[in-house]
């Protein structure tokens, strides 16, 4: 592999010569020892040296790719400790994605796009990672606005955990008519005559929402491969270099979770995977997690792909439901499922997490934790955690605590904010989740996203709402006093996931002894304008010592990939998360950037002029309604 040329650094033969030398760099380890540095050395997929120029010189041999960061701000590699990246995988080549789109108007000019080249059987399809409040014109498409984008061609939008919108194509493929019933928990909305309008309402279950995305076509083979290959290159190209995969409903095992392994197996994978188990059918939980305790171990794998432990659910009865725009669901009573599953793990020496939106969830839980540590259970050494949490209270925190469990928190709210906060008032917003609350009790809380069917997978999106308290509509929510710094915000993403997976020895610092796992940003994380941190990337990502991810002066220095596949992707046309560059929001350009919004509004107003007129609602030539503007 080729390297950037590099005064200074003179190859020679010399026995342990590093596979990969970075210098000239502003290093944060994140190791307390040794915080900053200017250059690393990588051998065997370890980190050999860390220091200056003099400590990696003599370890440049004929082989050595020499990576000159150019002053560039280097980081461990960054690690989503909530991240579905198995589903995402198999699904992302078909998703166009909405990620970062700034305007309604934009995403709709996608849309149709798509659909022109998209293929008859198959449907358009965005799945996740947006929210209305990202959009200047602050809304929804319309199930009209579908029709009319791609009137033959089935399209499915989900928005969070609370909505999808169909087109009448997409109601026809799925079948749903008058005559369909809604199912439990969900709502198929009607017209006056009974007939869906292409709205579906999670009341507040997403299982509708999920259950009806289900029906449309899936990839097969090889593309299935060449898919989860793109996505791993995607995360790669955000710094990310591990993720611990929270399962989720309709990932079945081990059907499912074939695709990651034959690439791990053929050392095809870019990001290191830890994973759960999620047993997939109510009333069978206790079956599955018998037949898997007798099969696998957590910790079996490697360091790319191993077993981490069971959930997010261990029984379907016990999990809240998320959508905020909905009341906080009443649980039945589930405790004594609950309780043997948990008996079952914890006297197996099995880990786990589990999905637990609120505090009233979360108290059922630990009672139960705490029948069982009467008998010695807990604490034991079992890694085990909440998702979630954002109404977890100061005496579960404490509980939490007592009984040795961890926490891992998500940006869901970066994107469901508003809602949650006309729902349960500015006081409970401003520490939902209570992060700095947690870190005081000296918890183990580490950071991921909860992607891909919610918030988006960009780690920086994520950083961002930690250190600002901002969402992705730019509303301040959480005060300073439940914000942390970027540092603190960063180790959240690095050794905190790395200690939920057992692995904060060798992962999530720059320290000899570690994996070679890093990230050469953009812009400099510590230093940019707070606005400016989601719009940092990677330029270049390492994992193990392999350049995985390389873009500006150093494209061409990572692994190729396979085209992607079909060729009428969305990926292949738009490609992922769709960057918008620095904001313009602060100082020089303001006027310029709202100029830009107020255009892209006006331009939203017209199209809606135009609806009306064409449903006869309105004139085409409408006389101004105020007598001012007649003098």
């Amino acid at each position: 592999m080729s390297a950037m040329p590099v005064g200074g650094l003179v190859p020679r033969a010399v026995e342990n010569a590093a596979d990969v030398v970075v210098r000239n760099a502003k290093i944060h380890t994140g190791d307390a020892r040794r915080p900053r540095a200017g250059a690393l050395a990588i051998r065997d997929g370890l980190i050999t040296a860390v220091g200056d120029e003099a400590d990696v010189a003599p370890l440049v041999g004929p082989s050595t790719t020499v990576v000159d960061a150019l002053g560039r701000r280097v980081v461990p590699g960054l690690n989503d400790s909530h991240l579905h990246v198995i589903r995402g995988g198999l699904n992302y080549v078909l998703e166009l994605r909405w990620d970062g789109v700034t305007s309604l108007r934009h995403a709709l000019a996608m849309l149709r796009d798509q659909a022109a080249r998209t293929p008859k059987g198959q449907w358009v399809r965005v799945v996740g990672g947006w929210s209305a409040e990202q959009f200047a014109e602050r809304r929804l498409p319309t199930p009209s606005e579908l029709n009319e984008a791609a009137p033959d061609t089935p399209v499915f939008v989900l928005h969070l955990y609370q909505s999808a919108i169909l087109n009448r194509a997409a109601l026809k493929a799925v079948g749903y008519t008058k005559d369909t019933p809604d199912p439990a928990g969900g709502q198929i909305v009607r017209g006056r005559g009974g007939e869906p309008n292409g709205m579906l309402l999670a009341a507040p279950s997403a299982l509708i929402l999920y259950s009806t995305l289900a029906k449309a076509p899936a990839l097969e083979g090889e593309d299935r491969r060449t898919s989860t290959r793109h996505f791993l290159r995607e995360l790669n190209r955000f710094g990310l270099t591990s993720a611990i995969d929270a399962a989720g409903g309709f990932q079945s095992f081990p059907e499912n979770y074939a695709t990651v392994t034959e690439l791990a197996r053929e050392g095809l994978l870019s990001l290191r995977i830890a994973y759960h188990l999620f047993p997939q059918t109510p009333g069978q939980e206790l079956d599955d997690l018998t037949r898997w305790i007798e099969t696998v171990r957590p910790g079996d794998g490697d360091e790319w792909l191993r077993l981490n432990g069971a959930g997010e659910n261990l029984t379907w009865a016990a999990a809240d439901f998320e959508n905020f725009a909905e009341p906080r669901p009443e649980l039945t009573p589930y405790e004594g499922e609950f309780e043997k599953a948990v008996r079952l793990l914890m006297e197996h020496g099995w880990g786990f997490r589990l999905h637990a939106t609120y505090d009233e969830t979360i108290r059922r839980d630990l009672a139960v934790f705490e029948k069982l540590a009467a008998e010695g259970l807990f604490p034991s050494g079992n890694r085990w955690l909440f998702d979630h949490a954002e109404t977890v209270s100061p005496d579960s925190l404490d509980r939490i605590a007592s009984l040795g469990g961890s926490l891992s928190v998500q940006n869901r709210l970066s994107f469901q904010d508003e809602v949650f906060t006309r729902r349960y008032g500015p006081g409970v917003a401003a520490d939902a989740p209570p992060v700095r609350a947690m870190l005081e009790r000296g918890l183990t809380v580490a950071a991921g996203t909860d992607a891909t069917r919610v918030s988006s997978y960009n780690p920086w999106v994520a950083l961002h709402w930690l250190v600002s308290g901002r969402t992705v509509g730019g509303l301040t929510i959480r005060p300073p006093g439940n914000r942390v710094d970027r540092a603190t915000a960063l180790a959240m993403y690095t050794t905190a996931g790395a200690a939920l997976t057992g692995e904060q020895d060798v992962k999530g610092v720059l320290r000899p002894g570690c994996y070679g796992d890093l990230a050469v940003l953009s812009h400099d994380y510590f230093t940019v304008p707070e606005q400016e941190i989601p719009h940092i990337e990677s330029v270049l990502t390492v994992v193990g010592g392999r350049i995985v991810h390389a873009a500006a002066e150093y494209e061409g220095m990572d692994e190729e990939l396979p085209a992607v596949s079909p060729a009428w992707s969305p990926v292949a046309h738009f490609g992922g998360y769709q960057a918008s560059g620095p904001t313009l929001a602060q100082g020089a350009g303001a006027g310029a950037r709202q100029a830009e919004l107020l255009g892209q509004v006006v331009a939203e107003s017209e199209l809606h002029h135009r609806w009306r007129v064409g449903r006869g609602l309105a004139t085409e030539h409408q006389q101004p309604f105020d007598p001012c503007f007649l003098l």
